[in-house]
């Protein structure tokens, strides 16, 4: 019989298909590259309350148009009672309209809605994004709070710092850091955003209490230990009439020494600062007293201010380079001599071992896995360690206390 013919579903015979091989992913890159242009100016001027003086008016705007009409000052209250009547006085005569907003002093209120309340401030008065920079008056706090709210604002709002404490005036108003504190942690919250210029008079210090003085005295101590022994030898010799006399050059020699410290202390400090702005190498001699202080100075707020804080620091970390070779025991009891001769305290019952491992800790994740502690070598140097113990904190905390004990 003839075959039937076979159906094609049953075929035996199967075509095999051969897909084309799918092309690797393709990609594309875009490298983008710019860069900023930083320029900010700071100036160390005197009478800038008297209407005679324009430079309040006229800071921050373009020289080439007349000063706006209109500005926002944010001050304290400390600070509005102190100076508000002559800072109204001055805007006035000078046909300025001024939106006030006066915020709360103390370390306590460096916060985020004390952010919010500022950025409030702005939307309310309507302020332009770049012809009206915003005024902040005011010590470290405030002007920290006010260089935040103004780098978030609309991505970036000018802003003029006029410094009214002593470590406003060397230290927290002169860089570019701003920042409030958040979740216990000290300037966890911040950004790099300098202003366009700082107006510095020490006039403002004639009514700063003692305490206040020694804490700004602390951040000049620091610059002199790591960078400018001439500095440290000034502080020797002058810094108790310093205090007394508020800056204010009552006396010859008081006025040779005040305006001697100013200048050394702003220009070692803007020196280090203006070629690592951004923090882009995390060595920095300017971190000298500032590697234990956050912690300690946050767990006993307000018991501790910023500068006495440091002030504890640099006492430890004295006392490890003194045990580590790398300064004499003269210098290390002249260096806590010159602390405590300036108002400052160089032992704490904060300096627990159990605290002081917690900063330690803290340390090393803010400077990015290692430690990079400033240490002094000799007066007016220092150097950079990774390598300090848990040990070597504990004995100088205890030679510390034990000092002060001897010298109760």
């Amino acid at each position: 019989m003839p075959e039937a013919p076979r159906s094609p579903r049953d075929s035996s015979t199967r075509r095999t298909v051969t897909l084309p091989r799918p092309l690797p992913a393709q990609r594309t890159t875009w490298a983008v590259r710019a860069e900023q242009a930083v320029e900010y100016d700071v100036v160390l001027t005197s009478d800038l309350l008297d209407p005679a003086n324009d430079t309040l008016a006229h800071a921050g705007t373009d020289p080439v148009l007349a000063p706006p009409a209109r500005r926002c000052v944010v001050t304290e209250r400390t600070v509005q009672r102190l100076y508000g009547d002559r800072l109204s006085a001055y805007f006035l005569a000078h046909g300025i309209d001024v939106r006030w907003l006066v915020l709360d002093p103390g370390e306590q209120n460096k916060t985020v809605e004390a952010v919010l309340r500022v950025v409030d401030t702005l939307d309310s008065h309507g302020i332009p994004r770049r012809r009206e920079p915003v005024v902040a008056v005011g010590g470290g706090v405030l002007t920290d709070i006010v260089g935040f709210a103004c780098s978030t604002y609309r991505r970036g709002l000018p802003h003029v710092r006029v410094p009214t404490t002593l470590i406003g005036l060397v230290d927290a108003g002169i860089g570019a850091k701003t920042g409030v504190n958040h979740g216990g942690s000290k300037n966890r919250l911040g950004s790099y955003f300098p202003p366009r210029c700082t107006l510095v008079d020490p006039a403002f210090l004639a009514s700063l209490p003692p305490r206040h003085l020694s804490n700004g005295l602390a951040e000049i101590l620091k610059i002199a230990l790591v960078l400018d022994r001439p500095l440290f030898d000034l502080l020797e010799a002058h810094g108790p009439l310093l205090r007394a006399e508020r800056f204010q050059g009552a006396s010859p020699q008081g006025a040779y020494a005040a305006d001697e410290t100013l200048r050394r202390a702003i220009g070692g400090m803007l020196a280090e600062l203006e070629p690592n702005l951004w923090e882009d190498r995390l060595e920095r001699a300017v971190d000298y007293g500032h590697s234990f202080s956050p912690v300690l100075e946050m767990r006993v707020l307000p018991a501790l201010l910023h500068g006495e804080a440091v002030a504890l620091d640099m006492a430890l970390t004295t006392v490890i380079a003194c045990d580590r070779g790398l300064l004499t025991t003269g210098q290390r009891d002249r260096v806590l001599a010159v602390a405590e001769a300036l108002g400052l305290p160089v032992t704490h019952d904060a300096c627990r071992p159990d605290l002081l491992e917690q900063a330690l800790a803290d340390m090393v994740r803010h400077r990015d896995g290692r430690q990079r502690l400033p240490l002094p070598t000799d007066i007016g140097s220092v150097r950079f360690v990774n390598d300090l113990t848990g040990d070597e904190v504990r004995s100088a905390a205890a030679f510390l206390r034990e000092r002060g004990n001897s010298h109760a």
